[in-house]
């Protein structure tokens, strides 16, 4: 819409809007701040992002439902269909989401391991042999000292 109307005002502010308000180098925060007084739709799903960030950090269950509750219902009336949609995907699995306030662990960790075994196939070519499939994961990821101390 903006470039309909020839405002180049947003021009190269794209990976300003990745950044965590907490990571923002300090040369960039003036411009930042200027882009985000426009009011305008990023700005608006900037903002959303960064409240649902603050989700994770909540203590308890019943805390972390609130708070999403009061995200949920910002992010229904933003008007930004693309937020609404994970809004509702959320919600839909919120009692899952939720899990996470009770164990305290993600998928992440097991997410890296899966990836550094696959670029393990790749670079193999893939394997003929599941024995040496296992023995090469063992080999690369299973944290053995190639150098013992003597």
């Amino acid at each position: 819409m903006l470039r309909k109307e020839d405002d180049s005002s947003l021009d190269g502010t794209r990976y300003l809007w990745l950044y965590g308000r907490e990571n923002l180098p300090r040369r960039w925060s003036a411009r930042f701040d200027v882009v985000k007084a426009m009011n305008l739709k990023t700005a608006r799903a900037w903002a959303l992002k960064e409240m649902f960030r603050s989700f994770w950090k909540c203590e308890i269950r019943e805390g972390a439902e609130v708070y999403f509750e009061r995200w949920y219902s910002w992010a229904i009336r933003s008007r930004l269909e693309p937020v609404k949609k994970l809004a509702r995907q959320c919600r839909r699995h919120l009692s899952n989401i939720l899990t996470y306030f009770t164990h305290r662990i993600t998928n992440g960790p097991i997410e890296g391991l899966n990836n550094k075994i696959q670029a393990l196939v790749k670079k193999a070519y893939g394997y003929r042999n599941i024995e040496r499939f296992k023995t090469d994961i063992l080999f690369h990821l299973g944290g053995l000292n190639l150098y013992p101390s003597q």
